[in-house]
């Protein structure tokens, strides 16, 4: 049964990963949705950007009445390669179903130009390489001449990117960055704007104030070896410290780490309450093939990025399906969350993104709704502002309340204001990921302890 977990955990996960790949990514190197509603993707191509649409784009700097006919906007993301996994957290289906919504209304009227104007999305594939990712996004800049730019996936891709963008002069919302040193850069980034909370703004203390409701003493900590891993390690210990609870395992890991095993057993041995690891889906997932291989099971376990992904249930579950698998995960918690039970707004736009998606196994409860608010916020932005102008832009952003998936919400100075996250620490809870923050954020009373694995 435990080598049968194992070897289903590894398979599926390298499924699923394709899975939630777009179409587009044998070889493309953009995939483009065009001004209209629908989306279409080039034809695959080694020889440079394609799109179905005609040349792509008139410089930003048209500002004749009239002159232009769509906003394009540019983003160099990971189609393929090792972030791809996070893909469908944003391109497909979050910018793609954004764009069409948007066009469907006519566009984003820009009193510049006196008219709504359309969106498209121009794309590129960075094949997750940090390179490859600055490459492009100066490409969209210097050579397309885009009229805005979304974010990179992963934290290390957005501080290159934020230094990109600024020396082009170019507004960055930051979707996909949890860094706390992301606050260290916004003296330097004027128009740089970071969304998803970071290790020390909220996500581990909310974290920590459940470990102290719960009743949790120990804790065995691994994190992976870059500034995700590095920067919550240091502030795990901090709010250990600070609340009284022993840290009694902490160690590093390499990036490419597969075999948990030795060091499982290590932290099995210290008996600790709660494991977390700050580690990315492709360690996570193995890692918990591993666990349950060894039988061993935390009261309670916390995983970086991936722990509240749609596919981690769905490669845990093997030949069960998806139902299996969510019995599987039962009580497993995450950072950086949201629920479908916070709001309503929140559970349509569950609805609409599982209706787009085809299965919770290809939903994602880490970031799609702080995704969402940030397109919306930069719609808004550009409305009110009455110009495509980036820093005109960018000014709205730090002084506005906008209307989003989110509620009422704004940046403080150019973070996302705390009162406006949906959560932060979620849990499997019958097959749906529900916030246990304390406080007046939380859908469900946390599991404690986690249930054991099936079958053990």
């Amino acid at each position: 049964m435990k080598r049968h977990y194992y070897r289903l955990c590894v398979l599926f996960v390298a499924l699923a990963v394709l899975a939630v790949m777009p179409v587009a990514c044998g070889g493309d190197d953009e995939t483009t949705t065009t001004a209209g509603p629908a989306t279409t993707a080039g034809p695959a191509t080694t020889a440079g950007p394609t799109t179905s649409a005609s040349p792509t784009t008139q410089a930003s700097t048209d500002t004749t009445l009239g002159g232009k006919d769509k906003i394009v906007i540019g983003a160099a993301r990971p189609i393929s390669g090792i972030l791809s996994v996070y893909e469908e957290s944003a391109l497909g289906p979050i910018y793609k179903m954004w764009a069409e919504e948007v066009n469907a209304e006519g566009g984003i009227h820009v009193a510049e130009y006196g008219k709504k104007l359309p969106v498209e999305m121009k794309v590129y594939d960075d094949q997750s390489d940090l390179d490859m990712c600055m490459t492009l996004l100066e490409k969209l800049m210097v050579e397309d001449k885009v009229d805005f730019v979304l974010s990179p996936a992963s934290t290390a891709f957005v501080f290159a990117a934020a230094n990109v963008a600024n020396n082009h002069g170019y507004l960055l919302i930051a979707g996909e960055a949890g860094a706390k040193s992301i606050e260290k850069l916004l003296p330097d980034f004027p128009m740089f704007f970071g969304l998803l909370s970071y290790s020390d703004h909220y996500d581990m203390p909310a974290l920590f104030e459940i470990y102290q409701e719960v009743g949790v003493k120990t804790v065995a900590m691994i994190y992976v070896e870059d500034l995700h891993g590095l920067e919550y390690s240091e502030v795990v210990r901090a709010e250990a410290e600070k609340a009284g609870i022993e840290l009694v395992y902490d160690e590093q890991v390499p990036m490419g780490t597969a075999d948990f095993a030795p060091i499982l057993r290590k932290i099995q041995a210290t008996n600790a309450d709660s494991l977390l690891a700050c580690c990315y889906p492709d360690q996570n997932f193995p890692m918990v093939g591993q666990m349950i291989q060894l039988g061993y099971s935390p009261k309670m376990l916390v995983l970086g990025p991936g722990g509240t992904f749609g596919v981690f249930p769905a490669a845990m579950g093997g030949e069960g399906g998806l139902e299996q698998g969510h019995a599987v995960v039962e009580g497993v918690c995450g950072y950086g969350v949201w629920s479908k039970n916070s709001s309503p707004a929140l559970g349509e736009l569950h609805d609409k993104l599982l209706a787009r998606v085809g299965s919770e196994g290809n939903m994602n409860y880490y970031g799609y709704a702080y995704f969402v608010a940030a397109l919306d916020m930069l719609k808004q932005a550009i409305e009110k502002a009455g110009t495509l102008d980036n820093a005109k832009v960018a000014e709205v952003l730090k002084t506005e309340h906008f209307e989003t998936v989110l509620g009422d919400t704004w940046f403080d100075g150019q973070l996302l204001a705390k009162e406006c996250y949906a959560g932060q620490i979620g849990q499997w809870q019958n097959g749906v990921i529900e916030v246990i923050d304390v406080g007046e954020k939380r859908t469900a009373s946390p599991i404690y302890p986690k249930p054991p694995w099936p079958g053990q």
